[in-house]
């Protein structure tokens, strides 16, 4: 907010802020300085995303139906504030579940959503809305315009490996997905299903790690003033404050 009110660009990480109250004012503040506000949703600039988007907006899936998206760390966050709700706004969720819900209202054009089946766990315990302790366990289900979708996510999960990012979507014609390789949170396949047989369409190497911040770059060095994707920033926050059962909380 200070860098935005005298006059600077400014590239976040994610999540923008702990509430969608929050992203509300940052992206006012950006739109009244006419400043350039990017955030790191970093998997959107993948190879393997972009060609899942792709396929999607283009009709190759047929009627998308149902999406499920996985994002499960064996390992956790170390440092303390993480773990602090004043200062994370949340857990596993404000962490790695951002991803999930930008991805998937990214894909599907970022349609109205409800939200139901909300789970939230810390250490095998379900944990109320008011609880003080931040979860490492969430799930949840969404209908996303017509499509209906399930996230999952935690930290410190038995997965057998270091993390598990899986992404799977159905269509009336035919399937895809994406998937890490060996634990990895860097290294993704993306496929296209038909029938029993799979496409390979996206492996790696991929250097996508900068992506979001070069193409950010890229747009300021062009000119470009106020925030375009301001709406889609506080679109992804409204959904993870319906999750953790927030009304307008400031």
């Amino acid at each position: 907010m200070a860098a935005l009110e005298t006059g600077h660009a400014v590239f976040c990480q994610k999540p923008l802020a702990r509430s969608a109250a929050e992203t509300v004012r940052i992206v006012a503040a950006a739109e009244r300085a006419g400043r350039l506000l990017g955030v790191d949703y970093a998997y959107r600039h993948t190879d393997a995303l972009r060609r899942i988007h792709d396929l999607v907006h283009t009709g190759a899936l047929g009627r998308l139906y149902a999406m499920d998206l996985t994002f499960h760390s064996a390992l956790g966050p170390e440092k303390s504030w993480f773990h602090d709700k004043q200062a994370s706004g949340g857990g596993c969720l404000m962490d790695l579940g951002t991803h999930l819900v930008d991805l998937a209202l990214w894909i599907l054009g970022f349609p109205a959503v409800e939200v139901g089946g909300t789970r939230l766990f810390a250490r095998g315990e379900r944990l109320r809305h008011d609880d003080a302790r931040v979860e490492d366990f969430a799930s949840a289900t969404l209908d996303a315009g017509s499509v209906s979708v399930r996230l999952a996510c935690s930290w410190r999960v038995p997965a057998g490996r270091d993390a598990v990012i899986d992404l799977q979507l159905w269509g009336s014609e035919s399937g895809a997905a994406v998937r890490n390789l060996e634990g990895s949170i860097h290294e993704l396949v993306a496929e296209r299903f038909d029938g029993p047989h799979r496409e390979v369409l996206s492996a790696p190497p991929d250097n996508w790690g900068g992506r979001a911040l070069v193409e950010w770059t890229r747009r300021l060095a062009a000119g470009e003033g106020s925030t375009t994707e301001g709406r889609q920033f506080v679109a992804v926050a409204e959904v993870l404050d319906r999750i953790y059962g927030r009304r307008g909380e400031p």
